[in-house]
């Protein structure tokens, strides 16, 4: 997105990644932020697109509707808030949970946003039989 001209704020909680991002991306034009849901204390919208890719699945289900809140908080009046959800068995040594795209798309109503697609990628494209992904799109305003 950043190399087609879009800022970018990219947010990850564990500091390692963020310095590997960085290196792996010299001069992406991605600006990397320390941040983690329910809150991410210091990011401010709006947004026109906000993307969670892999991160919905390791809240809590008392963290959800927060984080859902702060979400539609930071999306410009007709954002688009996309959220990939990894389904199937969570691996045991991990704080990770299946959680439907329904009950996401029941949060974002909570928060003010209303569900323009679930869509479900059916396969893993790491060819893992137990896991698929399901991709939830939800519009503020």
């Amino acid at each position: 997105m950043a190399r087609r001209g879009f800022a970018v704020d990219a947010v990850e909680p564990v500091a390692e990644l963020r310095d590997l991002a960085e290196r792996l991306h010299p001069g992406s034009g991605v600006t990397w932020r320390a941040g983690a849901l329910p809150e991410i204390p210091g990011l401010q919208g709006p947004y026109d697109l906000v993307l969670l890719s892999a991160v919905w699945m390791h809240l809590r289900p008392e963290e959800r509707p927060l984080a859902m809140r702060r979400l539609a908080g930071l999306l410009a009046p007709g954002g688009i808030l996309l959220i990939t959800l990894r389904r199937g068995e969570p691996p045991v040594d991990r704080r990770m949970f299946d959680i439907a795209p329904e009950e996401v798309a029941g949060h974002g109503a909570g928060a003010g946003l209303k569900l323009l697609r679930i869509v479900d990628e059916k396969a893993d494209r790491l060819g893992r039989d137990a896991v698929h992904w399901n991709a939830v799109a939800l519009q503020l305003g």
